[in-house]
């Protein structure tokens, strides 16, 4: 089969590895429909997070099983599902509280089971699924979506769910008003995030105008263009004298939370969700004077799905639009520059 391997910075090339097959009883096989690259994706891509040897890339996608283990209960031949970005058992004290993303059997995309044992990448043609009852969603009633709905179910293995985290970390609620930081594809996540949740009047930031436009189809009332403490003056300014009540942090750099600790109202909250990197930029004092509350993290996408997927299907909400092109899996380089370059805001890749 053909499969993305990141051999190191700005080095992603498409290669012919071993198809998978099954290694485990609660293993499944999947064939890939399609896959994306994730912002997160874009780090090891830039450098900035080490690469000590080529290795397999991808950690969303959506496909048909084809084949499970012997102890796969909840999933057949034939079923259309969708992977979370985060490999989890379901059984752990972690799953049953809804935080899969720190499974104690998690395995990893591109990386190894807890047996060290293989796993594929998902921007792949077929994957090996471990712990596949606890990780893929099936898909009632759907075995071959059109463009339009398997870029939403897409959607859902990572970025409307991470989306949905920082909006529920922010205390997202009908009434409050909403700042997001960050236009890529899991701040716009959020802005469909916050309207869907009720939010009447929702700041999102962005300097560009194909990035402002979704995020005002999908509800947001106004877009800051300004940066720093220009940016949380005119958001004082389009609340009327106020700084935000619920703000999503979406990016992961100290300046994309400076700012949004500059767009906190005292008493607000702040959910984030952005991986971070570089320095530390949590200043205690300010959130002890202000009684900011901060909560976030590494979405469980798998915890938020059920919900999620029945509004995609009921026509409710389209998150698939954040796919703003569609390519083939061997044109995997191009997508990650079109990406990094900001020629797109998330890129599909069908096999």
């Amino acid at each position: 089969m053909r499969a993305t391997l990141i051999h190191g910075p700005r080095d992603i090339r498409v290669e012919d590895c071993p198809d998978p097959v099954l290694l485990a009883d609660t293993d499944a096989l999947v064939k890939v429909t399609a896959a994306c690259v994730c912002g997160s994706d874009l780090w090891p891509y830039r450098g900035v997070n080490a690469i000590p040897k080529p290795r397999r890339i991808g950690h969303e996608f959506i496909g048909v099983v084809t084949d499970v283990g012997n102890k796969v209960s909840k999933l057949k031949a034939g079923d259309f599902v969708v992977a979370p970005w985060a490999n989890s058992c379901g059984n752990c004290p972690q799953c049953r509280n809804g935080v899969q993303v720190a499974c104690e059997h998690r395995a990893v995309w591109g990386g190894n089971d807890e047996n060290g044992l293989p796993v594929d990448g998902g921007q792949g043609e077929a994957v090996r699924v471990p712990n596949a009852d606890g990780t893929l969603v099936p898909v009632p009633g759907v075995t071959e979506p059109d463009e339009a709905l398997a870029k939403s179910l897409l959607a859902l293995s990572d970025v409307m769910g991470t989306g949905h985290h920082a909006a529920l970390g922010a205390k997202v609620a009908p009434g409050r008003s909403v700042v997001v930081v960050g236009d890529g594809a899991v701040g716009l996540s959020g802005v469909l995030a916050a309207k869907r949740l009720g939010a009447t009047r929702i700041i999102a930031m962005s300097r560009h105008a194909d990035r402002a436009a979704l995020a005002r189809e999908f509800g947001a009332t106004d877009v800051v263009a300004e940066r720093g403490e220009e940016a949380a003056a005119k958001v004082r300014e389009l609340l009327g004298g106020v700084l935000a009540d619920s703000v999503l942090e979406c990016v992961g750099t100290a300046e994309s939370l400076g700012q949004a600790l500059a767009s906190t109202r005292p008493g607000g909250a702040i959910g984030f969700v952005g991986v971070p990197h570089g320095e530390d930029p949590l200043p205690l004092y300010e959130l002890f004077s202000k009684n900011i509350s901060v909560a976030g993290g590494a979405a469980s996408t798998r915890e938020y799905l059920p919900e999620l997927l029945e509004d995609v299907l009921a026509g409710k909400i389209n998150p698939g639009l954040v796919f703003d092109t569609v390519m083939p899996l061997d044109q995997a380089p191009e997508a990650y520059r079109a990406m990094d370059e900001r020629r797109s805001i998330k890129v599909m890749l069908v096999p």
